[in-house]
């Protein structure tokens, strides 16, 4: 069985391929609900880059709720699902995967992340006017260690 670890009252371990679906799922929804987030890549699709892709190759942690996966500084995922959020899991994720200062993208209109990322000490260091696949702006935050 994987490394359990308990953070702010919450348990979570390592990604593994499994969790692909889960996490999947999370990452999907959320775009389904997003108005202004375009459907890029079917959610099987999602589904396959997280089980070869995201869960092999980085640093990730998985909780009832929620997942963070992290290459290097980079926070390249860090998702919860509604019933999940405020309750400090998206803290205790990042918390799990930081090793030195972080960084993380998010789109400028994604208000919630914005002000999630503003409580937790991140400061913006760039922004782009789409350079991504979704062609929406965004802006990279930087948390000191």
């Amino acid at each position: 069985m994987a490394h359990l670890a308990q953070a702010a009252g919450v348990t979570m371990r390592p990604g593994t391929p499994d969790d692909a679906p889960r996490c999947a799922a999370i990452l999907n929804d959320w775009i389904d609900a997003t108005p202004w987030m375009p459907r890029i890549h079917s959610p099987d699709a999602v589904i396959a880059y997280y089980r070869d892709h995201v869960l092999p190759h980085r640093t990730t942690r998985v909780a009832d709720g929620g997942f963070v996966a992290a290459d290097g500084p980079l926070v390249t995922a860090l998702y919860l699902a509604p019933e999940a959020r405020g309750r400090g899991l998206g803290r205790a994720l990042l918390d799990a995967v930081r090793d030195g200062p972080q960084r993380a993208w998010t789109f400028q209109a994604n208000e919630p992340a914005r002000a999630f990322y503003a409580a937790l000490d991140f400061r913006e260091v760039d922004r782009t006017d789409g350079d991504n696949e979704e062609s929406l702006p965004d802006i990279l935050l930087e948390r000191a260690p």
